[in-house]
């Protein structure tokens, strides 16, 4: 699967997570942020395999892992304040954190060849 179709399966997943949460004030705020930051990624993915330039390719890159980031922030949030079990959020760390190695691969292949 290439990296286009991953972050739009991790982008849905996010989804699947979000409508699991139980109707809490806390789990909903929670759920809104990593609903934003989780569905982001692949969208900015898009937006940089359609840059016009090395250097806009590398900013959208470098945008779409700091979302990623963000996912991971609210992952851990989730799971250690025990609104989502382990179960629910370890595959979604794991993919997230391959998807950040990535993206970083990513952004330093189209740096160094600037």
């Amino acid at each position: 699967m290439n990296l286009e179709q991953r972050t739009k399966s991790f982008a849905l997943s996010i989804i699947k997570l979000y409508q699991s949460l139980i109707p809490s004030t806390v789990s909903q705020v929670l759920g809104k942020q990593i609903l934003r930051s989780g569905t982001s990624v692949g969208a900015q993915y898009r937006e940089a395999k359609r840059a016009r330039s090395k250097v806009e390719f590398a900013s959208k890159i470098d945008s779409a892992t700091q979302e990623m980031d963000e996912t991971l922030y609210w992952l851990e949030l989730l799971l250690e304040a025990q609104i989502s079990p382990p179960q629910a959020i370890t595959p979604l760390h794991t993919e997230a954190n391959e998807i950040i190695s990535m993206l970083i691969a990513s952004s330093r292949t189209a740096r160094s060849s600037l």
